[in-house]
Order: C-alpha cells, then structure tokens, then sequence
C-alpha cells in the first residue's frame, strides 16, 4: 500500500532565505531583522517544534555562515526557540491578523532582550550590570521598531502567501508496512 507525506521544506527553505537575506542588508540598523517575524507565522502553521526549529536555526545557521559559533549563539538560538515554540501556543486560538502579531512581537522582543541583552554581557564578559541595562535601551528600541513593523506588515503575509500556501508543499510517495505476514 502506498500513501503520502507532504514537505513543507520550500517553504522552511524560503523563510530562511528571507531571513539571511535582511540580515544581510548593508547598512540595515542594528537588530532589525526578520527571525520573529517569520518565526510567528511558521508556528502558527506548523506547531510548536516546528516555531521552535525555525527560530532556532535560523540563529544557528546564520552565526555559522557569518560570525562563527559561541556560547552567545546557544543562548540567543535556544532563547529565539523558546519565543518560536510560544508562538503556537499564542496563536493556535488566534488569526492571522497584524494586531495579533505586533502583540506577540512587543512581548517577545521585550522578553528576548531581556535575556540575552542583559545576561551575555555581564556574564560572559564581565560587564557591569549597569552598562549593560543602559547600553540595552536603544538597542530595544530599535528591535521593537524592527520587529513590530515585520510583524504588521510581513509575518501576515508570509503566513498567507507561504506557511498556509498548501502549493508550496510537495507531496511524495510513501510505503507503509500493511502486514508482516503474507
């Protein structure tokens, strides 16, 4: 007996490409780039691990092609993973809307800073507490105006265009096992 199992890798792959791409922009302000943005609308269409799973390696991938990997890429993949894995559970009750987005983005951004804006310095470097509090203002500032304009205008349309478009996902054959016996 033959069935199917559908990919959803183009559209993972297109995400990424999306993701690479901004974050590769000369001249882009700092922290403003599309990880959560794109993340938001993965997890709604794909559940927690896959919202997890593109955060994440969206992270891990991109340090590995550009700045090489750390101990500060662990702590930002696993914390991005952590808000991509929230955003099923925020929006499986919830549309696709920009407001349901820009909500989600505010909390995450705030959150995501927090973590890693106000632990990796202090604790991996020995930046005083201070510093590094002060020094987190306008880089949040410019994270939330980043990710709150992916988030009205962006992450809807990636949730129409690619995460929920069923064409974008391939269909291969699959043999199962009907019997061990014959």
């Amino acid at each position: 007996m033959q069935t199917h199992f559908n990919t959803h890798a183009l559209k993972y792959l297109l995400g990424f490409g999306l993701v690479f791409f901004i974050r590769l922009l000369p001249f882009r302000p700092p922290n403003v780039e599309p990880v959560l943005a794109t993340a938001m609308p993965f997890a709604k269409r794909f559940g927690a691990l896959g919202g997890f799973l593109f955060a994440f390696l969206s992270i891990v991938l991109f340090d590995g092609v550009t700045s090489g990997w750390g101990i500060w890429t662990l702590i930002t993949a696993c914390t991005y993973g952590v808000i991509g894995a929230a955003a099923y559970f925020y929006f499986k009750s919830r549309e696709s809307k920009a407001r349901n987005y820009v909500v989600f983005s505010v909390v995450a951004t705030l959150f995501y800073d927090a973590v890693t804006g106000l632990t990796i310095g202090p604790l991996l470097w020995g930046q005083p507490f201070m510093v590094a509090l002060v020094g987190q203002i306008p880089f949040t500032l410019y994270h939330l105006a980043g990710n709150v304009a992916f988030a009205a205008v962006v992450s809807p349309l990636l949730y129409r265009w690619v995460a929920a478009n069923e064409r974008l996902a391939r269909s291969f054959p699959s043999r199962t096992l009907t019997s061990c016996s014959r």
